[in-house]
């Protein structure tokens, strides 16, 4: 196995139970990886999954040397598997994708461009060019989005048309830092990123990108809109407290010892 010592980039990807798409998702962003002569990893971190979706990706992994699967102990949720992917990830650009691409893998390249302009981050939006839009949401889901990220803006005093897209870049450096001190661990944690972010000075630039809707999409704007609209508070006492001035205590363990290992190994290779 030919281990990717330094990759330019780093795509993580979260996964709960998809076992229906994760196969067709790998075989997308490794077609594009290798067409584009990317030197890079693909992390994708499997949330406690009931179904095979983590056997599939193994499959992947044991074929592709691009490619990496991390476990989390349990269904932790949507924002720790991401801080978790992003924090092992070694790429110089490091971002994060959905498991079922709404916004095609093609697309990072223009994320990639900008932090290479010299933003520290830079964040998809489908709402700067709504034509870019494949596949629309329901008017239901559309009005719920647009009211959520007007709270949002309010709230946290965030100057984006779109925090929730899943479809974020940064610079390793800025990765870091941002993702150590990120509490929310559903999925709320989009709007928390972003607020640390720029309460840490860092440039952060919204690109608009082609995206399709999927049916499939297992958020409630009920359920869990209430839950993160509790957690914008949550963002924001966290703030007034001075909670985000030092790190996360409790990554979880498992996830340092396996980076230490893969440090280790990319020394040995050396």
């Amino acid at each position: 196995m030919v281990l990717r010592v330094n990759p330019n980039y780093s795509i993580v990807i979260p996964a709960y139970n998809e076992k229906a798409r994760i196969g067709h998702t790998l075989e997308r962003v490794l077609e594009c990886v290798h067409a584009r002569g990317w030197n890079a990893e693909v992390l994708v971190v499997n949330d406690g999954s009931s179904d095979n979706t983590a056997s599939i990706i193994e499959s992947f992994a044991a074929k592709d040397p691009f490619v990496r699967l991390i476990n989390n102990p349990k269904n932790c949720g949507k924002g720790y598997s991401v801080r978790n992917g992003m924090l092992q990830a070694t790429g110089e650009i490091v971002m994060f994708t959905d498991a079922d691409l709404s916004s095609p893998i093609e697309e990072a390249e223009q994320l990639f461009a900008a932090i290479r302009a010299g933003a520290d981050i830079a964040i998809g939006s489908r709402w700067l060019e709504v034509k870019r839009q494949t596949l629309r949401q329901p008017l239901y889901r559309r009005f719920f989005g647009r009211c959520f990220n007007a709270v949002t803006r309010m709230v946290m005093a965030l100057p984006f048309a779109d925090t929730q897209c899943g479809f974020k870049a940064f610079t390793r450096q800025a990765s870091q830092t941002v993702f150590q001190l990120q509490r929310i661990e559903r999925w709320g944690f989009d709007p928390e990123i972003l607020f640390i972010a720029i309460k840490r000075g860092y440039s952060i630039r919204e690109v608009p990108v082609t995206w399709g809707h999927d049916e499939r999409s297992r958020i409630s704007y009920l359920r869990d809109g209430l839950k993160m609209l509790e957690e914008l508070v949550f963002v924001r006492w966290n703030a007034l407290t001075g909670v985000y001035s030092k790190p996360v205590k409790e990554l979880d363990p498992a996830a340092a010892g396996s980076k230490l290992a893969a440090n280790a190994q990319t020394k040995g290779a050396r």
